[in-house]
């Protein structure tokens, strides 16, 4: 895609017009006229203007560089490189300290990159097969052998994972991700409308477990200022309880090996 179609197609999905995309980075209506139909050739510093206006995920601001004819400004560093070792110990370090409530590490696609202990209570009995690496958390929350049977309020939790996916997609169109929804949607029966206690921005995972049923919140963290493609892209999640006895239940000795 040249940088034109590609430039007028991420203003699209912003819903952006180009006179809002010209305040945001700075420049006129007429010269975001001029991109978009290829009358005028950016140089690197109004491309990433333009990408940071949009604010377009790192890999997607390399994206559209390399369409204006540009190298990638941002690194993308593998996850076993050395380099990248003090921020997956850090994460590491974290995970510990959340203890003794579950926490894991994954990537964009849900892959998961580490774990503490306490996530072992979640994941009870489920298939030896979605346990191999690599792991797909994804997966293992909705597969019929993964965690699903265990999840008193499948329903709810189902649209609200779904939900930010296909939030995800819209922002950001990724084959392999619109492949991870279908496949997701496919374990599922037709959606039914929400529960009485559906609350959207903050649904509980009720998940029956050898500790009794906990019932969870998640909370996800992103790391904003990464300079790193491969960084920027990994998720802290969280589960926090979300009733006194879950708490209780977590911080007994035996809940967690």
């Amino acid at each position: 895609m040249d940088f034109g179609t590609a430039l007028k197609d991420w203003r699209t999905r912003r819903r952006l017009s180009q006179l809002d995309l010209a305040l945001r980075a700075g420049t006129t209506q007429r010269h975001v006229s001029f991109m978009e139909s290829g009358r005028s050739v950016p140089g690197r510093g109004m491309v990433l203007r333009v990408a940071e206006s949009l604010e377009l995920p790192l890999r997607e601001r390399n994206g559209l560089l390399h369409a204006a004819g540009y190298a990638p400004t941002y690194p993308e560093t593998q996850l076993g490189d050395p380099a990248i070792r003090p921020v997956l110990d850090g994460l590491r370090r974290l995970l510990d300290g959340h203890r003794p409530y579950p926490a894991i590490v994954v990537d964009r696609y849900g892959l998961l990159v580490a774990k503490n202990d306490a996530f072992s209570l979640l994941i009870e009995g489920v298939a030896p097969e979605l346990l191999e690496e690599p792991v797909d958390t994804l997966r293992l929350a909705l597969h019929p052998r993964g965690m699903a049977p265990r999840v008193r309020n499948l329903d709810d939790w189902a649209r609200h994972i779904l939900e930010r996916l296909r939030n995800d997609l819209a922002r950001t169109p990724d084959d392999r991700l619109a492949a991870q929804l279908a496949e997701l949607t496919g374990y599922l029966p037709p959606e039914r409308p929400p529960s009485a206690d559906h609350l959207g921005f903050a649904v509980p995972v009720r998940l029956s477990t050898s500790a009794g049923e906990l019932r969870l919140i998640t909370a996800i963290t992103t790391f904003a200022t990464a300079a790193d493609v491969t960084v920027s892209e990994l998720k802290l999640e969280t589960f926090l309880p979300a009733d006194a006895e879950t708490a209780e239940r977590l911080h007994t000795p035996s809940a967690v090996v």
